[in-house]
């Protein structure tokens, strides 16, 4: 498990932190409609769980269209982002009370562990989940013994 811990959320900040007891304050006082039409930002809860061959990170992302999310890959660094757009109907046929669903853009970035396999990850979007599998590298996750003399 020792290779789990390097598989690290760069996004999980102080700040962000900071942030997103801000935006539980401001709702509590603010809890209309037309205080999540404007551009925000949200983080999508993620649960990482590794196997014998791979690693999988799940993304809460409910609402969107897998064309409206973006995966990359860059130095070592997976970085998931996107927007998950409110859409309120003109007209005024609707009426909403309460909106506690997050809306606006997201990024979240994972410092992959050395043994994936970079060149065999894939995603797949289902019911809301965005699943990231990161099959692992079997020659790189060998141990090599050393003999003392």
């Amino acid at each position: 498990m020792s290779s789990l811990v390097r598989l690290m959320d760069w996004t999980e900040t102080l700040p962000e932190r900071m942030r997103t007891l801000q935006e539980v304050v401001e709702r509590m006082f603010n809890e209309t409609a037309s205080n999540f039409t404007r551009l925000e930002t949200f983080v999508p809860r993620v649960d990482i769980v590794e196997h014998d061959k791979a690693y999988e990170i799940h993304l809460a992302v409910p609402g969107m269209k897998k064309e409206d999310i973006k995966v990359e890959l860059t130095e070592g660094r997976l970085t998931v982002s996107g927007e998950r757009k409110f859409h309120k109907e003109e007209g005024g046929k609707k009426t909403y009370h309460r909106v506690e669903t997050q809306y606006g853009l997201f990024m979240r970035s994972f410092i992959l562990p050395e043994d994936v396999k970079t060149d065999a990850i894939s995603a797949e979007y289902t019911d809301g989940i965005l699943k990231l599998t990161l099959p692992k590298d079997e020659k790189k996750a060998q141990v090599a013994r050393i003999e003392v003399k």
